[in-house]
């Protein structure tokens, strides 16, 4: 397979559109990405997988299916070889990424919307916005104190 194969089949699934996201070419249902072809040059294409997923794919086919590294790739994101992968492997594992995503689209989908404070309606509570402008306010002013910020001048040796 070949990175046109990739995106062909990734885009027969139902509701799949091609977008790019930081220069890179993916692939969304519903808005959000379920695979993309951030690392062709390098021969793969990328899953979004739960760790579950990835590790199962892995176990058996070790030689087409790579966890990326890093952080992404504990959460499940999963390099797929494409020299090396059948149609009806990149099918399935392609069809598996965008029917994962469906369903966190779904869950998504029925949490409340807005924040804490406007859901509890705490926003409409004087003395709770008054009592969140404060802490907020006292958050600030810690995080640019004269300290703090001598602190990090002295760290990284930006004398005046």
């Amino acid at each position: 397979m070949i990175p046109s194969d990739f995106r062909r089949i990734a885009l027969s699934l139902d509701g799949a559109e091609e977008g790019s996201h930081m220069g890179h070419v993916d692939f969304r249902v519903g808005g959000r990405i379920f695979a993309t072809l951030a690392s062709e040059k390098q021969g793969f294409g990328n899953l979004m997988l739960t760790p579950e997923q990835q590790a199962a794919f892995v176990a058996e086919q070790p030689n087409l299916f790579i966890p990326i590294a890093g952080g992404w790739g504990k959460n499940g994101a999963t390099h797929i070889r494409l020299a090396e992968a059948k149609e009806d492997l990149l099918v399935g594992a392609l069809r598996t990424a965008w029917q994962l995503r469906i369903e966190k689209n779904q869950k998504s989908r029925s949490k409340p919307n807005g924040s804490a404070r406007l859901r509890n309606g705490s926003a409409n509570d004087p003395a709770a916005v008054e009592a969140a402008r404060t802490r907020k306010a006292e958050l600030r002013a810690r995080l640019i104190s004269p300290t703090a910020l001598e602190s990090v001048k002295k760290r990284y040796g930006l004398d005046d």
